[in-house]
């Protein structure tokens, strides 16, 4: 059975979730995700027995309101999300600078929804009054009703089985209560394989700060996974982690750059994954010196 995906959104690891799945711990009882977005490894994790309660957090409030609406009242989501999708038919591009100027006056978490299902590569865009002013992709109609549905409606059922808390607020005040056995999974904002990402998308976390509280948590004995930088050919993106928080890098073969393919080139994309040196502990098969470590051996590790 296919994990469902309801919240279409740029930089999701939905395709790469089965990968860092790979190296969760089995006795990890809770999973936290700071930066929730579409929250594609929670989905994922949600599907497996280890995993017994998620915490999705982000700083995006009318996201956190979306799932909280899909985890607690999915028939109501599936209706409000049919109900704009069939009133834009006809007049898709105007319907949609209709509700994107409603959505900034409102933050209608269903109006969200709909615009990240229409607009260019599901990609979140806000403008420098705090405003959504990402175009729409005036070639798709955004997801048929029904898929959506079945998304939607698999999503809260797997959600709510793992009793999933839903918060919005800054990611550090989510990691007050994590605990030793529980296990994080971060995945930043702006800090990926995408040189054109808008900074303007609400705010990410400071660099030197980041780091800073990613060492307090080495020394709370935390077991976090990070998704922070990558590669496209000889590329690469984000500033390097710093060697002192002893964190072992991985690279995951995302597959073929769409850019490179656009410009003829044979490029494949690598992202980074980060393991704490408490979660490498548990694991007990992953070694500090393996530094980069090739698509074709992740299983050995696994």
């Amino acid at each position: 059975m296919k994990t469902p995906h309801p919240i279409p959104y740029q930089g999701s690891k939905r395709l790469l979730a089965p990968l860092i799945l790979n190296y969760f711990p089995r006795d990890a009882p809770t999973l936290i995700e700071p930066f929730a977005g579409a929250a594609a490894v929670s989905l994922a994790a949600a599907r497996t027995p280890g995993i017994h309660r998620i915490v999705l957090n982000d700083i995006n409030k009318p996201l956190m309101e979306l799932w909280r609406g899909i985890i607690e009242e999915p028939e109501a989501v599936v209706s409000a999300y049919e109900k704009l999708w069939r009133a834009q038919l006809g007049k898709e591009r105007e319907y949609y600078d209709v509700v994107r100027q409603q959505f900034n006056k409102t933050q209608n978490a269903s109006s969200l929804l709909y615009l990240l299902a229409r607009c260019v590569k599901a990609s979140v865009r806000y403008n420098s009054d705090g405003h959504f002013n990402q175009s729409p992709d005036n070639r798709r109609r955004g997801m048929n009703p029904k898929t959506m549905r079945w998304h939607i409606l698999a999503a809260s059922r797997l959600l709510r089985e793992k009793k999933t808390k839903v918060t919005s607020g800054d990611y550090w005040e989510s990691l007050q209560t994590v605990r030793r056995q529980d296990l994080v999974y971060m995945d930043p904002p702006y800090q990926g394989v995408c040189a054109n990402r808008d900074p303007r998308y609400l705010s990410g976390p400071d660099f030197d700060k980041f780091m800073e509280r990613l060492h307090q948590l080495n020394e709370r004995g935390i077991s976090f996974i990070l998704s922070y930088d990558g590669r496209t050919g000889n590329k690469s993106y984000g500033r390097p982690m710093p060697e002192g928080l002893g964190l072992v890098r991985i690279e995951i073969d995302a597959g073929r750059s769409s850019q490179a393919t656009l410009l003829g080139r044979d490029s494949n994309t690598f992202e980074s994954v980060y393991l704490s040196p408490s979660l490498v502990e548990r694991l007990g098969t992953v070694s500090k010196s393996h530094l980069a470590i090739a698509p074709k051996q992740l299983h050995l590790l696994a």
